[in-house]
């Protein structure tokens, strides 16, 4: 385990999002603030709450992220998977627990800090109907433990 991150979001249907990861790189050894734009990336493992007026829901995921990186900036996606309550909202209920969650982002490093921001969207990708799925908009702090 090399980071930890904690995330706030904000979604679809006033939807609260708490999110916490464990960041595990792809590669422990290599430049910390490279000169060029390189391609590097890390394994994240979440847990999160979403909370609304009128419900709270659980979620569990697992991704890989692609990072571009160059000096303390980076680019990032990810395509992954979640686990998710189903019932999100009196009008937003998902049919499958099973959920693909992509994310774009932007950030920069200072330190053995990381901040960032990003768009996120999970939805079932058409498996099974209702397909609703939820939109976030994320603030990320990481912390970088080696």
């Amino acid at each position: 385990m090399d980071g930890i991150a904690f995330e706030y979001g904000r979604g679809d249907d006033r939807t609260n999002l708490l999110r916490v990861s464990v960041i595990d790189k792809w590669r422990r050894n290599a430049e910390r603030d490279p000169p060029e734009w390189r391609l590097a990336g890390y394994w994240d493992l979440s847990a999160a709450v979403w909370d609304n007026i009128e419900d709270s829901t659980a979620d569990v995921g697992f991704a890989p992220v692609f990072r571009i990186e160059k000096r303390q900036y980076y680019l990032e996606g990810a395509i992954g998977l979640h686990l998710v309550q189903t019932h999100i909202s009196s009008h937003r209920v998902f049919s499958t627990s099973f959920q693909f969650a992509e994310h774009v982002g932007v950030g920069v490093r200072s330190g053995k800090y990381t901040y960032g921001l990003q768009a996120q969207h999970l939805s079932n990708g058409g498996i099974n109907r209702p397909n609703p799925g939820i939109n976030f908009l994320i603030v990320k702090l990481q912390y970088e433990l080696e």
